[in-house]
């Protein structure tokens, strides 16, 4: 007899799986009597211990009988043509939802580029070696003090207060503990904003550019995506659509990606126009900690007299991405619905960080932090940017925006073929740059740099400033 062991785990689990495949494709058919163990195991140079144990596993699975003084027989067993390999039928299909998310890209922008010298990526908060020390000390408080039960859908609650406190404080929102859902990041506010307030085909407006990750959460879930153009002062609310969407999402503090703050008149036009279609909104407020002008803006929340805004923040940006811990500030017709699908999504975030992150926050950590990380991000904005004028000088231009963990550089005289291939020619030199089109349902007027300073040093930006200057003098501009 001929079986393949297919040399994954013990040589009796081999064996089993070998012998039921045989079974189950017809080689062995119904009442065919199986070898002797002590044949087997001499055929298959196998200990007569792994046969028997094997045949003891068919046996109780219903493959084999066995006949006292007789051996052990095939079982006459109902195995259907798909079983046996004859029909190639399909699998049942997918849902629709799998169908969509099949299709997008699950790492986000960058992820290819890992591993270079220099990768201005965005979204790596700052390395703060102090803060890995601090991180370690409170998990090993919470782990010895906190429950070791679910931590709750809703989420800790002295995790919740000390949100409440910190918004009152730096963000200019009052929200109360009941009404703050902790989530899994901002990915996930996306998610339950879509499972609790869309139908398949139900409008969404987009600002354009937009922010790719909440982008895909809506689409993958079927919504029709309406992109609406963003200017300096923000989203341009009198291009948005005449019949009411169900949900609008914006970056009012800090646009992402072109990092315009939304003006005060657009603020409250906005506002209007929910309250006047009866709509919601999801405010981003992804990077909000981190302003160098001056004192972060209120959030467009504190405006909401109609309690219509739904709030979503995130430690992922100002602490470091590995937490997946983030929050929702909801509207109160809202709170058990999304409370209801977050238990659904998975029950609850894990338990023993938030006591952590509650503790830090108390504590004062979290803020010191803060401060560090802000001195240390304003260091390296200023280096980036001084490195563009020097080495790129006339060939791009910097957006302006004094806040975030990223500049938006236009590149100028380049059509887009040429645009890749400088990221292509940057690439092989070891430097990650990463283009503004994926943020844009429609191609933009010109291509563009999205350029991330958290991941290297003022040293390091200076050097990839230069090597940028470089590329760009071995791929000028289109006609160049």
């Amino acid at each position: 007899m001929f079986l393949d062991l297919d040399g994954n785990g013990p040589h009796y689990a081999q064996l089993t799986r070998a012998l039921k495949g045989a079974i189950l494709d017809g080689r062995m058919a119904a009442g065919v009597r199986l070898p002797p163990t002590r044949e087997l195991a001499h055929q298959l140079e196998l200990s007569r211990t792994t046969v028997l144990a094997a045949y003891e596993q068919l046996r109780a699975e219903g493959f084999i009988n066995g006949r006292v003084g007789s051996g052990s027989y095939v079982a006459r067993l109902q195995i259907s043509p798909t079983l046996r390999g004859a029909d190639s039928s399909p699998v049942p299909p997918a849902s629709r939802y799998a169908g969509r998310a099949r299709h997008l890209p699950h790492r986000g922008i960058g992820g290819m580029h890992r591993g270079l010298r220099y990768n201005l990526i965005y979204g790596d908060p700052v390395t703060n070696p102090a803060l890995n020390a601090a991180w370690g000390r409170e998990l090993a408080r919470a782990a010895a003090y906190s429950s070791l039960g679910v931590a709750g859908s809703w989420g800790l609650l002295a995790l919740r207060q000390q949100i409440c406190d910190y918004l009152a404080r730096r963000r200019g929102l009052l929200a109360q503990p009941e009404n703050v859902l902790i989530v899994s990041g901002t990915q996930q506010a996306y998610a339950l904003c879509a499972r609790v307030l869309l139908d398949e085909g139900d409008t969404v407006v987009l600002e354009e550019p937009h922010y790719f990750g909440g982008y895909h959460a809506l689409l993958a879930h079927g919504a029709t995506l309406h992109a609406v153009r963003t200017d300096d002062d923000g989203l341009v609310c009198a291009e948005l659509p005449e019949a009411a969407p169900k949900l609008i999402s914006v970056t009012p503090s800090h646009q992402f990606p072109t990092g315009a703050v939304m003006s005060l008149p657009r603020r409250l036009e906005l506002l209007r126009y929910a309250a006047q279609k009866r709509c919601w909104i999801i405010e981003d407020d992804y990077d909000g900690e981190f302003r160098y002008d001056g004192h972060p803006l209120a959030a467009l929340r504190s405006l909401d007299e109609g309690d219509r805004v739904i709030y979503a923040g995130t430690f992922s940006k100002s602490l470091f991405g590995a937490l997946r811990l983030g929050y929702v500030v909801l509207p109160a017709a809202l709170r058990d619905d999304f409370n209801a699908a977050k238990y659904l999504s998975d029950m609850s975030s894990p338990g023993i960080e938030q006591a952590a992150l509650a503790h830090f926050m108390e504590s004062g950590g979290f803020e010191r932090h803060l401060r560090h990380a802000r001195k240390e991000l304003q260091a390296r904005r200023e280096a980036l940017i001084a490195g563009l004028h020097r080495h790129a000088g006339e060939r791009v231009q910097i957006v302006h925006s004094p806040a975030g963990m990223h500049v938006v550089a236009w590149l100028d005289g380049y059509d887009q073929a040429r645009a890749d291939a400088l990221v292509a020619h940057a690439h092989e030199r070891g430097l990650g740059l990463h283009p503004m089109a994926p943020h844009y349902l429609s191609p933009p007027p010109r291509p563009g740099l999205l350029l991330g300073y958290c991941g290297l040093s003022v040293a390091e930006l200076r050097e990839a400033m230069q090597l940028f200057g470089e590329c760009l003098d071995a791929v000028p501009p289109s006609g160049g």
